[in-house]
């Protein structure tokens, strides 16, 4: 339990974040070195006050940052991979163990030594890396590279290259001459008793490269590394000698840097003592160098120090090549995104539908809210205290009692509103959009809602740490408005473990339907309902002698609301299972484990379940309002039951309206396959399937598009979305009719793409418009970006009607709650269909 008090403290203490973070900017490049090795190289920038943790970290803590190739077997490594930058090792407060880490003092850099093996493919893969500060962390994130060898080799040994990819997943190849405007000769020299290491660099003309001690936020310092220098014991600081100069560069934003110019030898001296002579101390030599217009990446040089026979090894060092005549777009788009959106911008025909966004239901949210808060009321945590906490404030004037109880209540709204007001800054329209049809999320949501349903059961509560509730206490023994304000803070957090499951479940419920004042909304209609009893009875306060006494009916209200909480989870698993292909919560299996929920719920109102808190009660000491309760539940059993008749005219199960939306679609389902489709049709045209009520679709544009040539029918394109609600209505109330159905049959080629398929795709790479290309990942994204390219909305349904040569006929239309009759729809595909003819 108090594993999962964390977590919820840390998911309230996200939503209190009220901008998105991006600390870390990542450059990843590649270069040729010799023969068949590279270097790949991976440059992290970090703003100040983060930190990225090292490749080699212990279980337990943080996400280390990791490097995975998709085809390895093209070339074999060289070594360990290098990690250069400020690097830190010691004990981490958040997570309480010793870590390694990168500081933003330098750049955080990883360089590994590959020998290539096979050209005939790129080499791709992902960097995950996590970012913390010193009160937060982030999620891990993945970068995307790809490096092509044979480009990067260009045929010969004597030609290089570097392949850059930036942080976003941009990608640029460029070609151009070796460049290596340094070179670096290293030696030993016995001082009798002592030995100079001497390392110098010597650069070509308008070259220079950076000192060891140039400051922090600018150039890679030259650095020197031994692998392992235990057997040497450096005397002081090495020194250098050279054209030092030093002074804000341009290059580097006005930072002061420390450089030597290349008018002389560039020297390093260390002075070390030889404390086992025996071994050999292999290292490298990390350097930056620039001219007045470039840099080139760092680069290592390797080197091995054999004090036993005086010598020293130096092994070649090529400087990558500086790009030259770059690429301003180096993005490949995919050409098979349609583009119809110039036969959009003049209609033919006025059909009266319009692109219009789809109704906020703000109001609606609003009503959940407080209906939520009305109910929360009725809890054990928060009903015993509406008489204690209005009792204190009457004991002075009715006048006072009355204002302080209404400055109680604004201060509760103000708590909670504050909850709202961040969720919604934090995640934005954007993001709640993604949560909506994210597996992941989806799946997070069903584990949160059972848990919460668990704890309604008794078998644990889900509480904030207590020293938060002593000290707001504290707080409110001061009295005045800052004492009154502590007391309602107060109550927020000592009933946490009744608010905290309503409250994530309204939260989740809004966000993940993608509405972007939903988190508000939702809040101030719940924080509302919970105010109005203590400013009612502050104003009115004989009405407490109206209220019902305390007792075991709030630990029904409770369990009641565990079985709701069950309920809902299996929403977000549906989505889940829909978006990923799961295929294992089909509609018959979603639906029966309603009904047994609702059984579940009717055993118990009845006394055959008990949980923890629940006294012993016998079917003659039922009282009429529990009664009340039990003939309910059996009629929502009935009415559950309803959703596995059959549609004569469809061959399709009737799920009930009231919960159309909710359920999977008919058509996911178990035992009652759709019809067969006509097989010569699907060998041709692979996505031919049935769709809602049993209704011939193509899953597929450019299938639709074909086949429509063929039969010289028109399009109706349907941008729908597997965990689309308003979709799923549009579906069961409308294109169950008769007029509806056979027009989609038979008059159009129907083309449902749905925006949330989670099926991956390997032909796209990039798509969008030039100032804001997106990574096209699965099919979902594909058809999300035709409909935004085109239609400038990003909601569904959206419903479009062209021309079988790419020609929209009339303005598309969204859902509209109002627009819910059948005869509606079907004028507007008549009109469609006589402006075709």
């Amino acid at each position: 339990m108090r594993i999962l008090s964390t977590l919820l403290a840390l998911f309230i203490t996200l939503t209190l974040s009220s901008q998105i973070l991006t600390p870390v900017k990542w450059k990843i490049t590649a270069e040729h070195l010799e023969g068949d090795e590279f270097m790949f190289i991976y440059r992290a920038d970090i703003d100040e006050g983060w930190t990225v943790y090292s490749q080699h970290v212990d279980e337990g803590g943080p996400v280390p940052t990791s490097i995975y190739y998709t085809n390895e077997d093209a070339f074999v490594k060289i070594g360990e991979a290098k990690e250069l930058g400020k690097k830190k090792t010691g004990m981490d407060p958040i997570f309480q163990m010793e870590v390694t880490k990168f500081t933003s003092k330098r750049p955080f850099i990883i360089r590994q030594k590959v020998k290539a093996l096979d050209y005939s493919a790129p080499v791709k893969g992902e960097l995950e890396y996590m970012t913390c500060d010193a009160k937060r962390c982030l999620p891990p994130e993945f970068v995307e590279f790809t490096f092509d060898l044979n480009e990067l080799k260009g045929g010969s040994e004597s030609a290089g290259s570097i392949a850059a990819v930036s942080g976003t997943g941009d990608i640029t190849d460029v070609k151009g001459g070796m460049l290596s405007p340094v070179t670096w000769d290293i030696k030993v020299v016995d001082k009798g008793g002592n030995y100079d290491l001497v390392y110098t660099a010597t650069m070509e003309k308008g070259w220079n490269v950076y000192s060891q001690f140039t400051d922090d936020g600018g150039p890679l310092p030259t650095t020197i590394t031994f692998e392992d220098p235990s057997g040497l014991t450096f005397q002081g600081k090495a020194k250098e000698e050279g054209h030092r100069k030093e002074g804000p560069d341009k290059l580097f934003d006005g930072v002061n840097v420390i450089k030597f110019l290349d008018d002389q030898p560039f020297t390093i001296t260390q002075t070390v003592k030889v404390d086992d002579n025996t071994k050999v101390y292999p290292g490298y030599l990390s350097y930056m160098t620039c001219n007045d217009k470039t840099c080139l990446p760092p680069t290592d040089v390797e080197f091995a120090f054999d004090f036993k026979n005086l010598s020293s090894g130096l092994a070649d060092a090529s400087a990558v090549a500086t790009p030259k005549d770059a690429p301003t777009d180096g993005i490949v788009l995919d050409q098979r995104i349609p583009s119809i959106v110039s036969s959009y911008a003049d209609p033919k025909a006025d059909c009266g539908g319009e692109v219009v966004e789809e109704d906020s239901g703000l109001l609606g949210i609003f009503i959940g809210g407080f209906l939520g808060g009305l109910i929360a009321i009725l809890l054990p945590c928060i009903f015993p205290m509406i008489p204690i906490t209005v009792s204190f404030f009457t004991k002075d004037t009715k006048r006072k009692g009355w204002v302080n109880g209404l400055i109680y209540g604004l201060s509760i709204i103000i708590i909670f509103v504050s909850i709202g007001l961040a969720v919604t800054a934090l995640l934005g329209p954007d993001a709640l959009n993604r949560l909506s049809t994210n597996w992941i999320s989806n799946t997070l949501f069903f584990l949160i809602f059972v848990a919460f349903a668990i704890s309604f059961f008794g078998y644990y509560e889900i509480a904030l740490p207590s020293s938060w509730s002593t000290k707001s206490d504290q707080m409110a023994d001061k009295g005045g408005l800052l004492g009154i304000f502590f007391m309602a803070f107060t109550l927020a957090l000592v009933s946490f473990s009744c608010t905290g499951p309503i409250i994530g479940t309204a939260l989740v419920q809004v966000a993940s339907s993608g509405n972007y004042l939903g988190p508000f909304m939702v809040m101030f209609g719940f924080s509302s309902a919970l105010a109005l009893p203590f400013g009612l009875f502050a104003a009115f306060p004989s009405w407490l002698n109206s209220l019902p006494r305390s007792g075991g009916w709030m630990t029904t209200v409770k369990v009641v609301l565990g079985f709701l909480e069950l309920a809902l989870a299996l929403k977000f698993l549906s989505v889940a299972d829909m978006t990923n292909h799961w295929g294992f919560l089909k509609y018959e299996l979603f639906l029966g484990l309603w009904i047994l929920i609702a059984i579940g719920l009717l055993l118990y109102l009845m006394g055959f379940i008990r949980f923890p808190h629940d006294a012993p009660l016998k079917v003659k000491d039922i009282k009429p309002s529990r009664w009340l309760g039990i003939l309910i539940t059996a009629g929502i059993i009935v009415y559950l039951a309803m959703g596995f008749r059959i549609n004569p005219d469809t061959g399709n199960y009737m799920t009930p309206k009231e919960i159309s939306g909710i359920t999977p679609p008919a058509h996911y389902n178990f035992f009652n396959p759709p019809p067969a489709v006509d097989k010569s049709i699907k060998a041709k045209y692979p996505s031919y399937t049935k769709c809602a009520q049993n209704i011939n679709c193509f899953k597929d544009y450019y299938d639709g598009l074909a086949y429509a040539k063929e039969v010289n029918k028109p399009v109706f394109l349907d941008f729908t979305g597997h965990g689309c609600v308003n979709c799923r209505k549009v579906e069961d109330k409308i294109w169950v009719g008769d007029p509806i159905r056979n027009k989609l049959n038979n008059d159009f080629v129907l083309v449902s793409l749905y925006v949330d398929d989670d099926e991956k795709i390997e032909e796209l790479t990039y798509a969008g418009k030039e100032s804001n290309y997106k990574k096209m990942r699965n099919i979902g994204n594909k058809w999300a970006d035709f409909q935004v390219t085109n239609f400038q909305q990003n909601s569904q349904p959206l419903y479009v009607m062209m021309t079988n040569d790419e020609k929209v006929i009339a303005k598309p239309i969204a859902f509209v709650p109002e627009f819910d009759e059948i005869s509606e729809y079907n004028e507007y595909l008549e009109c469609g269909l006589n402006a075709v003819k």
